[in-house]
């Protein structure tokens, strides 16, 4: 037997509560309509009104009227219910018949429609939550398609340059050198922190990734990371790198490693977009965080590019980027790490000016 669809459900179900209350009506009135009016005869009777003689011919009369009224009242209010259940479940039907052709337009690649203000509350409801859906499904699409777009053209200079070399050294027109074999190192080098780098993306955004939070010290924690970029830079050298550290810092609850991580991916921006001056590296204690920021007084970033800074493959100048060996994909990760620990990272730029970040660890509690 084949299933019934929504409309006819519906319209069923109007029906039956409709023969209900038929049959209820009817039986009730069939059971106590001819009593009422005996009853009534008889008090008449008793007012003096003569109608035993009659009385069988009023009962037939009666009960002849009371069956053609019902029959009649049937038929109209059959007529009148199925007509306005047949209208009613049109009505509740059209929106969801709508909300699947869009569906059918889903499954076809079309993420463009959306479902128009409904006249019913719950209905209207509903198409919200769908168009909130197909918006985010539109979003993730284009990431998707961008990112595609993204990891091939980053995997396609280091690639190119490496076959070139290959064959060039090949056929004899690269002649071999530790400046070529160099080269191709550096080359496969980057290659490979693009896939580590997307590994570690996927895994955070995933949810793959271990965050152990736990009681941490922030200030020897600073002070060895910086010790570590110091240490690679001249003492007399254009650029200077330090760290200012005005006052104790309480602890925090956030991952040791996770946050020596999301520094370092800071420093090394940093650094590589400021060819002289210095880069700074303060913590200010707030009332329920530590606020670590990074300054530099290198290039900046122009503000309107500023929204995209924690986006993946985003460059604000890609052919200087690709030349100092970036991947795009740092800042993406920072923003997932520092969110991971229930932290807040915000950037501030000028163009020529240099570029601050700064994010957040939330301070330990008694029960974190």
């Amino acid at each position: 037997m084949a299933k019934l669809d929504l409309r006819n459900r519906l319209l069923l179900s109007h029906l039956t509560v409709l023969a209900i209350a038929v049959i209820a009506l009817a039986g009730v009135s069939r059971l106590y309509t001819p009593r009422y009016f005996v009853v009534t005869l008889e008090r008449m009777e008793g007012q003096g009104l003569r109608s035993k003689q009659i009385r069988g011919q009023l009962m037939e009369g009666f009960e002849d009227a009371w069956a053609r009224g019902m029959v009649w009242s049937i038929l109209l209010g059959g007529v009148a219910a199925t007509s306005a259940s047949y209208f009613l479940s049109q009505r509740m039907i059209r929106p969801l018949l709508r909300m699947e052709a869009i569906t059918r337009n889903f499954a076809s690649g079309d993420l463009s429609t959306r479902v128009p203000p409904l006249e019913i509350p719950e209905f209207n409801r509903l198409a919200h939550s769908f168009n909130r859906m197909a918006a985010d499904l539109e979003g993730v699409e284009q990431r998707r398609r961008e990112l595609v777009s993204d990891l091939t053209h980053e995997l396609r200079t280091p690639l190119t340059i490496v076959r070139g070399y290959l064959e060039g050294l090949a056929d004899g027109t690269v002649e071999p050198s530790p400046e070529a074999y160099a080269r191709l190192i550096h080359e496969t080098g980057r290659l490979q922190r693009l896939i580590n780098d997307l590994q570690e993306l996927s895994k955070l955004e995933a949810g793959y990734l271990p965050v152990q939070l736990q009681p941490l010290s922030l200030a020897p924690l600073l002070q060895q990371v910086v010790r570590r970029f110091a240490d690679q830079l001249s003492e007399t050298g254009p650029l200077q790198l330090k760290l200012d550290l005005t006052s104790q810092l309480p602890p925090v609850y956030a991952d040791p490693e996770r946050v020596e991580q999301i520094l370092v991916n800071l420093l090394s921006n940093a650094l590589r977009y400021t060819a002289a001056g210095q880069v700074t590296v303060t913590a200010e204690d707030t009332p329920t965080a530590v606020w670590v920021t990074v300054t530099d007084t290198g290039i900046g970033i122009d503000p309107v590019d500023l929204p995209h800074v924690f986006e993946r493959f985003w460059r604000a100048d890609p052919s200087r980027d690709r030349a100092s060996g970036g991947t795009g994909i740092g800042l993406a990760i920072c923003q997932r790490l520092v969110e991971l620990q229930n932290g807040q990272i915000e950037v501030d730029s000028q163009p020529g000016q240099g570029s601050q970040f700064r994010f957040s660890l939330p301070k330990l509690t008694k029960n974190p």
